[in-house]
């Protein structure tokens, strides 16, 4: 299963209906809970989570409704006795404050919690393939993060028939490459592999498209509208006709936009903005709210 859970969408504060940021990606095996704002435990719980599947934790900086549910999550983390280590990463200029939230208060610490600060460079080899993490402009070390899958392919039976590779052969050519004179892209094709960009506060930067190239979903911030931009661009981040000009400009395929100021009320005018800007799929992220992975590309054929 590959999808979004939305656990929380607000900015700043949290409203009567908006909880603090808080999103898992569930991707096969590989589960990642991005931003664990203040009440991230329990808005799990009302999703239906648990933390035994966590294998990382990503902030992308350590502004309060960002990060503020970190230690409750990783204390239900021991106390769950999760077998398997869980990596935290985070910008390395913000160690001070990890290491408060590591240990902010006292409990059975049995948890094995692997700090993985992020820099410039930044490379995760995961199970669902290649997380990198590029720096953002905000007020503070920010930075945002992308996964990506890698190509593989997918094997044609009318080719494979057509010269007469079955069986162990199979195999044996997608080990190899090469059967007599039968080559891999001769009988297959390009299975196209997923991507994901998760991009929080910033202004626009050219990390922000670097980020969002492509990507099947792109979940950004889009704190403020157009009415606001003076405000945005003065505190380091983006307007919902920004962020989906972002989505239109860098190919995006599903556009999912969160982390919206208490100032505005309706947040149908998040919509409508963004919809000038880009004519793809655009989710407006509520809390709990489950959004699928867009189907895989079609394959290429040889």
């Amino acid at each position: 299963m590959r999808e979004l859970v939305v656990l929380g969408t607000a900015s700043q504060v949290p409203t009567r209906h908006r909880n603090h940021n808080g999103y898992l990606l569930r991707w096969d095996d590989e589960v990642i809970l991005f931003d664990p704002g203040e009440g991230t435990q329990r808005q799990m719980l009302m999703a239906g989570l648990a933390v035994t599947p966590l294998k990382r934790i990503c902030i992308t900086h350590f502004h309060g409704d960002h990060s503020l549910g970190l230690p409750g999550i990783l204390q239900r983390i021991s106390l769950d006795r999760v077998p398997h280590p869980v990596h935290v990463h985070y910008p390395a200029g913000g160690q001070e404050f990890y290491d408060r939230l590591r240990h902010a208060t006292s409990y059975w610490d049995n948890a094995e919690i692997v700090a993985s600060p992020v820099g410039a460079g930044f490379v995760a080899e995961t199970s669902a393939g290649r997380l990198i993490a590029l720096p953002l402009w905000h007020s503070i070390e920010a930075y945002g993060y992308r996964l990506a899958e890698p190509d593989s392919r997918r094997m044609l039976p009318a080719l494979l028939a057509e010269h007469g590779i079955s069986g162990p052969a199979v195999g044996e050519l997608q080990r190899t490459g090469r059967l007599g004179d039968v080559t891999l892209e001769q009988v297959s094709a390009v299975r196209p592999g997923q991507s994901f960009a998760f991009v929080m506060d910033t202004g626009l930067c050219d990390n922000v498209y670097a980020l969002a190239d492509g990507v099947d979903m792109l979940v950004i911030e889009s704190t403020f509208l157009a009415e606001d931009a003076a405000m945005a661009a003065q505190v380091g981040h983006l307007t919902a006709g920004q962020a989906a000009m972002v989505a239109r400009e860098s190919g995006v395929r599903m556009l999912v936009l969160t982390h919206f100021s208490q100032r505005y009320q309706d947040a149908s005018r998040f919509l409508d903005e963004a919809r000038k800007e880009f004519d793809g799929p655009i989710v407006i992220a509520e809390d709990l709210l489950r959004v699928p992975i867009p189907p895989r590309r079609l394959p290429s054929t040889p």
